[in-house]
Order: structure tokens, then C-alpha cells, then sequence
């Protein structure tokens, strides 16, 4: 009834009345052992209230979401379809809070089930549906620190050590079996990147990185790779083994005419390990030549204002200054 009662008291007194103000210290004081009825938080249910007059995000009541679960909804999202969405997948996959505010942030809804694959031809109804809405495009990988020009095996490195961070941006049901898994074929030997099991496919996922643009014979290896999975590795009662390609970079219809003569479900997907920035931060950012000059001029304000000269044998300054850094106040220079 609270509700209610706030939208009445609003449409009879008007916003100058501060009504949820008064309320909320009216309820705070009638019942104070019971929590969360701070002036937000009764902002939020009268906002509920006037935007999900049902009860409902899309097919979702909200008896079946946490209410905190339902406030990051109002609050950091504007499309009604958009909540409708990820309420589904917080009730089908019990996402915690803080992967909900990740999966917004990284604005899932636009990538999952965006990769390009051969999985309606390869596969059989309804896995062919379900294993092209497992995979994304593009897969954000920012979290590994590393720079565009990252080699394929530091960035396998990399995606192990942050293996939970990976997971998630996976998605659910991944299941981590092995890095560099081997393979053995006529005596030669065979090394898989990532190799993991799906719980929900019911089969092994073979994820191979090419930290280049995407080329068709990526997908024959892949093709291989996935083959003598399901020859030597796959049991009985598992499903045919899929393979993601994850690249640098694709064209979407070299890779649908590189996918369509082959064999085994690959499904194609770029990477990203640095995130655009927004144009005007991008804008205001230092360029290399700006830092460049920045840092010659400190040098030699501080060579100057200690009468010192410099010497350089190699590649190493002796002189008497330490280290500089550079940080979110700007350069220091710090002598030893």
C-alpha cells in the first residue's frame, strides 16, 4: 500500500510537498527495526510503480528478481526492452548483482548471439539455436591490461591467470578443462589454445585466439582440431564438439563463405582488448609527441635547478635523478 499511497499523496499535494520525504521518516519511525525505507529507495518503488504497473518486466514478475536486482534495472537502463531482457537472463542464468552491472556496462544485449557461425547447418534443432545464443560478438577482454599488439599466447596467458573475469564474459555454463591441451594424431602432436566443456550444450567448446585478421584456412585448423576431438576426447553421450574462432579482426562475409564448406559448428568472433574511448576524452588525452615534449622540458628544468649535467653510457643515464612517473596529477621527477 505504500506505493499507492505515495502516487495519491503526490497527484493530491504535489512535488512541492517533499511527500516521500515526510513518508519515508513517517515509516522509519513506525516501524524501525525493519530497513529500507530511505527516501531513494521509496523513489525507486514509485518509480517501479509507475513505469511496471503490472508487476512485470516483460514476462518476468518481479517477485522472482531481488529487489536490488530491480533498482539496477530502473536505474541503468532506459528501454523498456532492454530491462525486459535482462531480467530473463538474471531469472534463467541467477546472475548475482554485481554480473548484472557488468553485463549492462559491457552492453551484452547488443553482442550475444552476434557471431558469425555455420551452427544452423551443423546442427540439429533446437542445439543449432542454443549454441548460437551462447556465443558473442565481440568478446571484451580490457580486463587483461594488454595492447592491441599483444601476441596470441600472451593473451592465452593472460585469460588464464584472470580465468574467472574469462568465465564470465564467457557466459554461463563454460567449464575450464585445459590450456595447450594435447592432441595426438598419427605420431604427431597437436596443441588445442583453450579447451573447455559446456554444461548446457552437453559438448566440448574448442576455442582457438589468432591475434591476426581472420583467414579461411583458420577455420580448416579449426576444423582439424575439432575432429580429433571427437575422436579421441568426446564420449559417447556427448554432442558434437563446437569451435570458436576468436580473432583480431573479421570480415562477417569472408568468414559466412569460410564457414559454409566446412565440415564441424565453428562459430567466428572478434576479441577487443582495449575499448574505444569516448571521442571527447579521447580528445583531451596527451598524444605520444605532447608527453614526449613534456617530459624533455621537466628534464631539464630539473637539471638546470640542480647544476647537473648528463653522462650516458649504454643506455642508462647516470646522473643523479631516480625514476619519473606520471600520474593522474601530471609528471614528478624524484631524485635520488
Amino acid at each position: 500500500m505504500v506505493v499507492p499511497d505515495i502516487l495519491l499523496r503526490q497527484e493530491v499535494q504535489g512535488w512541492g510537498a517533499k511527500v516521500i520525504d515526510r513518508l519515508a521518516r513517517d515509516l522509519k519511525d513506525s516501524f524501525p527495526d525493519m530497513r529500507g525505507w530511505s527516501s531513494s529507495n521509496l523513489k525507486y518503488m514509485r518509480f517501479f510503480a509507475q513505469h511496471c504497473p503490472d508487476g512485470k518486466f516483460g514476462q518476468q514478475p518481479a517477485d522472482q528478481l531481488p529487489w536490488f536486482h530491480i533498482v539496477i534495472l530502473l536505474t541503468k537502463l532506459d528501454n523498456p526492452a532492454d530491462r525486459d531482457w535482462y531480467s530473463a537472463q538474471v531469472v534463467q542464468h541467477g546472475w548475482s548483482r554485481t554480473t548484472l552491472e557488468l553485463n549492462i556496462k559491457n552492453r551484452l544485449h547488443l553482442r550475444q548471439g552476434t557471431a558469425v557461425s555455420n551452427f544452423v547447418a551443423r546442427l540439429p534443432s533446437p542445439d543449432s539455436a542454443l549454441a548460437h545464443d551462447t556465443l558473442k560478438d565481440p568478446y571484451l577482454f580490457d580486463f587483461l591490461g594488454l595492447g592491441d599488439d599483444a601476441h596470441e599466447r600472451e593473451i592465452e596467458s593472460g585469460l588464464i591467470r584472470h580465468i574467472t573475469r574469462f568465465l564470465l564474459e564467457l557466459g554461463a555454463g563454460f567449464a575450464f578443462v585445459g590450456r595447450q591441451f594435447r592432441l595426438e594424431v598419427a605420431g604427431d602432436e597437436f596443441f588445442i589454445d583453450l579447451l573447455f566443456y559446456h554444461t548446457r550444450l552437453k559438448c566440448y567448446v574448442v576455442i582457438e585466439l589468432k591475434a591476426t585478421v581472420f583467414k579461411p584456412e583458420h577455420a580448416g585448423q579449426l576444423n582439424f582440431y575439432l575432429a580429433a576431438v571427437d575422436a579421441q576426447v568426446k564420449a559417447e553421450d556427448d554432442k558434437p564438439t563446437i569451435g570458436l574462432l576468436l580473432c583480431k579482426q573479421q570480415n562477417r562475409l569472408v568468414a559466412e563463405y569460410a564457414l559454409s564448406g566446412i565440415e564441424k559448428p565453428i562459430g567466428v568472433a572478434e576479441y577487443q582488448l582495449l575499448r574505444n574511448l569516448p571521442e571527447m576524452l579521447g580528445r583531451n588525452l596527451p598524444s605520444i609527441a605532447e608527453i614526449e615534449a613534456e617530459l624533455a622540458g621537466m628534464w631539464e628544468i630539473w637539471m638546470k635547478s640542480h647544476d647537473r649535467r648528463p653522462t650516458r653510457t649504454g643506455n642508462s643515464w647516470l646522473t643523479g635523478w631516480h625514476w619519473l612517473c606520471v600520474d593522474g596529477s601530471g609528471f614528478g621527477v624524484h631524485a635520488s
